[in-house]
């Protein structure tokens, strides 16, 4: 039997669906009254038209439909599907009416209102996904989850999960053997959730339920997924933080020879390589210009208040491992301790000028230069002090692999969480799984989706901005 909220879920999918087709036949109606082209249309050709698009826009949905519904989704996929779905649009109408009549021409027209099509499609998936959150902040959609475990990588999930209540889930508690967080009940140790698997109307499950134990207690982890398909509850795992960082090995064919590398990177390949420079060129020049206004501003507010340059100017860890010259707008007094000791919340060494424009990001505007020279991308692992690569490299097993690719100006593990001072070693063991996993799941929609929630952030209060 699937849930109520499984349900609500497909709801909201259909609604989004049949709301795509209103927009679409509204927008062919204004085209109708208002583009020379058609009003010349008999109505035999005007309601083939109509019919032709509607059973183009069916096949589109059919292979890139809304995916606003879920609970954590992708804004890049959300744009590459209607990317997709329109371009699918417009070649599916253009054959359509080419195999009907030949020799009309609507290559224009299509490609007017294929333009059209998209901008009125991602302005809806925008109001659409506020109004959903909308809903599930105010409570309705809620889906209920459970945690099981007692390592560190579940207080991150939690954050994830639970922090942002738009997401729509509610965490009921967790059975463990360490302090979780204050802000979630326990319900009992890891043994008390063994002891009534066999019970398990004893126990507190929810909808969901997150475990996280070493991959070696294999028992342990089939007994809690066979106790979760009985009771209807989705199981997931989650590694523990010590085994995590370890990467799968993936099959690569040499010839007809069979070899395994320890990771996996997109960027190897030369057209994927050629699509991020080209995109970081584009984007950088668009914020140079942009921001050119800030330069004597900043320089202004910065003399007045600590002596010294307008840039700082620090040794990073870049590609291949290589060293580079990093540009921020000097946001500390000059001081002998900036090549070892990271920024704190509470740092005697920032002035007002330079504590404003970290908490904004401002200070990291000259990184648009690293990028328009090639140090640097948009997106990819933010570069580490070379003090940090030095003492990090030893502590950490896979964390010089972060350096298969360009560092970037903001990254994956930044907007997920792990942003700021790395008080405890976990803290940069989580930045380095989100950078080898964007390493291995790079694309040029995931790097809209970064960008885009980097802008988004901008708007928000981040207590780890300092």
């Amino acid at each position: 039997m699937e849930s109520r909220n499984n349900q609500t879920n497909r709801f909201i999918k259909w609604l989004v669906i049949l709301g795509d087709f209103l927009l679409l036949n509204v927008m062919l109606a204004a085209f109708a009254v208002w583009h020379p082209g058609m009003a010349e249309w008999s109505g035999t050709w005007m309601r083939l038209f109509v019919i032709f698009c509607n059973v183009a826009l069916i096949i589109g949905q059919g292979r890139y439909h809304t995916i606003i519904h879920e609970r954590l989704p992708s804004g890049g996929e959300s744009l590459r599907r209607v990317v997709y779905m329109v371009i699918m649009w417009v070649i599916v109408v253009y054959l359509l009416f080419k195999a009907t009549d030949y020799r009309i021409s609507l290559a224009r027209l299509l490609l007017q209102q294929g333009m059209v099509l998209f901008v009125v499609l991602l302005f809806a998936r925008l109001t659409e996904r506020t109004a959903i959150k909308w809903y599930r902040q105010r409570g309705g959609n809620t889906r209920y989850i459970t945690f099981v475990g007692s390592d560190p990588e579940l207080v991150s999930l939690y954050n994830q999960l639970v922090n942002d209540p738009t997401t729509g889930y509610e965490a009921l508690g967790y059975y463990g053997d360490t302090t979780f967080t204050a802000d979630i009940e326990r319900m009992g140790s890891m043994d008390d959730f063994l002891a009534k698997i066999d019970t398990p109307e004893e126990l507190t499950l929810g909808d969901e339920l997150y475990l996280c134990v070493s991959h070696r207690e294999r028992d342990t982890v089939m007994r809690i997924s066979r106790m979760c398909d009985r009771q209807m509850v989705r199981f997931f795992y989650v590694p523990v933080s010590s085994e995590a960082i370890e990467l799968n090995l993936k099959g690569e064919m040499i010839n007809d020879m069979q070899v395994f590398t320890t990771y996996e990177n997109p960027l190897q390949n030369p057209l994927n390589k050629i699509l991020k420079r080209f995109t970081d060129i584009v984007v950088a020049s668009l914020g140079l210009l942009l921001s050119a206004f800030l330069f004597p501003l900043v320089w202004f507010k910065i003399k007045t208040q600590s002596p010294g340059p307008l840039l700082f100017r620090q040794q990073r860890t870049g590609l291949d491992g290589k060293t580079f010259t990093m540009l921020k707008f000097r946001s500390m007094h000059v001081n002998a301790q900036s090549d070892t000791l990271q920024a704190t919340e509470e740092d005697p060494r920032k002035f007002p000028f330079g504590n404003f424009m970290r908490r904004t990001n401002l200070d990291e505007v000259p990184q648009f230069w690293n990028v328009l020279r090639g140090d640097m991308s948009i997106v990819g692992p933010r570069p580490h002090m070379l003090h940090h690569t030095k003492v990090y490299s030893k502590l950490i097993d896979k964390y010089m692999v972060r350096h298969f690719v360009k560092p970037g100006m903001t990254g994956w593990a930044q907007v997920t969480g792990y942003r700021g001072e790395t008080r405890q070693l976990w803290q940069m063991e989580g930045r380095v799984r989100r950078d080898i996993w964007y390493m291995e799941h790079w694309s040029i929609w995931l790097d809209l989706r970064i960008i885009w929630m980097t802008i988004r952030k901008l708007f928000e209060r981040d207590t780890q901005a300092y």
